[in-house]
C-alpha cells in the first residue's frame, strides 16, 4: 500500500513535533518542510525530507497529498490556509475562537473553488475538547458546558505575545481556578464569569530599549486572547526564559453538570494532561491528515472541521479491526 505523502508548513514547535508525530506512524511518509527562513538551516534528522522555501511550495502540488499548516493563529494562519487550501488538502490548528466562522468561510471558499480538502482548527482544543463539547451537550440536554485549560503554556497565546511590537521573546501561561473547578464537579452548575475561571500570566523578554509599559498594556487589552482575563505579565531575562520556560506543559478539562429523569445529577468530564503540548496538538493535526486525504478521495472537498469527520477517518486500522478491536 502506497504511503499518504505529507507536507509541513512552518518548523516551529508545532511543525517539529508534527515531524516527530510522522516517524511513528507506518501509513504516512513527509516529503518536504517548506520555511520563509533559509531552507538550508534547518536541521531535520532524515536526509530523505526536503527542505523547501515557502514560495516554492506550489511546485509540489503533484508529490504531497496532504500539506499540514504549522504556523500560528495571530497571522499566519489567516492568510497561508486559504492560500495552501487552493492547492493542497490541508490541516490546520488555527484557534482563535471567536474567528472560527469567518476563517471558516475565507477557507471553504477557496478550497471548493479547487476541488481540495480543508481541515480547520485542529488540535485538543479547538479540536478534542470541541468534539467532547459537542457530545456532551447533545447527552445532556438539560446542563451545562464548562471548559477549563491548564495549568500549561498556551501556544497560540504565546505566539501572540511575542507579536507584540518590543517582544523579543515569550510565553504564556493559563492558570485554572480549582475552586471553580470543584463548583463545577459538585454538580451546582455555576455562573462563572471569563475572569474567575481562569488567570492569564506571561513571562517576556523585552527587545533592548522597548517601552516595556507600552508592552504591558497591548498585552492585557488584546481582544479575544487577553482583555477579558485577569492578566499578569512579568519581564525576564532570555537566561530566565531558556532555564524556566523551555518546556510546554498543558491540559486541561471539558465538564457539564446535567440532570437526567427525575432530577439524577450526571457529570460528563474529560481532560488531558500534556508534557509537551506542540507535540501532542501535532499528532493530532497528523492523525488529521488521513481524514483530510479520505475526504478528499471520495469528492468532499471545501472546509471541515471536527464535527464533520467520522473517528474511523482518522485512524489507520480497518473498519472491520476498529469494529474487533475497539468497539
Amino acid at each position: 500500500m502506497s504511503k499518504i505523502k505529507l507536507g509541513i508548513v512552518g518548523y516551529g514547535n508545532l511543525g517539529k513535533g508534527a515531524v516527530e508525530a510522522i516517524k511513528q506512524t507506518d501509513d504516512l511518509e513527509l516529503v518536504a518542510v517548506f520555511t520563509r527562513r533559509d531552507p538550508e538551516d534547518l536541521t531535520i534528522d532524515d536526509p530523505t525530507v526536503k527542505k523547501v522555501h515557502i514560495s516554492n511550495a506550489s511546485d509540489y502540488k503533484n508529490e504531497i497529498d496532504v500539506m499540514l499548516l504549522c504556523g500560528g493563529s495571530a497571522t499566519d494562519l489567516p492568510e497561508q490556509t486559504p492560500y495552501f487550501a487552493s492547492m493542497f488538502n490541508t490541516v490546520d490548528s488555527f484557534d482563535t475562537h471567536a474567528k472560527i466562522p469567518e476563517f471558516y468561510e475565507s477557507v471553504n471558499e477557496a478550497a471548493t473553488k479547487n476541488n481540495k480538502t480543508a481541515i480547520i482548527s485542529v488540535g485538543w482544543d479547538p479540536g478534542l475538547f470541541s468534539i467532547n463539547r459537542l457530545m456532551a451537550d447533545a447527552i445532556l440536554p438539560s446542563g451545562e458546558n464548562y471548559t477549563f485549560w491548564g495549568k500549561g503554556l498556551s501556544q497560540g497565546h504565546s505566539d501572540a505575545v511575542r507579536r507584540v511590537n518590543g517582544v523579543k521573546n515569550g510565553v504564556q501561561y493559563t492558570i485554572p481556578s480549582e475552586s471553580a473547578i470543584e463548583k463545577v464537579r459538585s454538580g451546582e452548575n455555576p455562573t462563572l464569569e471569563t475572569a474567575e475561571k481562569h488567570n492569564r500570566v506571561c513571562y517576556i523578554v523585552a527587545e533592548e530599549g522597548a517601552d516595556k509599559a507600552a508592552i504591558e498594556q497591548e498585552i492585557k487589552t488584546m481582544p479575544n486572547y487577553f482583555a477579558d482575563y485577569n492578566t499578569e505579565v512579568n519581564f525576564i531575562s532570555e537566561e530566565e526564559l531558556k532555564r524556566d520556560h523551555s518546556k510546554a506543559p498543558h491540559g486541561g478539562f471539558v465538564i457539564r453538570g446535567g440532570n437526567t429523569g427525575s432530577g439524577h445529577k450526571q457529570i460528563y468530564e474529560f481532560s488531558l494532561k500534556l508534557d509537551s503540548n506542540p507535540e501532542f496538538t501535532a499528532s493530532v493535526l497528523v492523525a488529521y491528515a488521513r481524514a483530510a486525504y479520505r475526504l478528499n478521495n471520495e469528492n468532499q472537498f471545501g472546509a471541515k472541521t471536527v464535527f464533520d469527520v467520522a473517528p474511523g477517518y482518522i485512524s489507520p486500522r480497518s473498519a472491520e479491526e476498529l469494529r474487533r478491536d475497539f468497539l
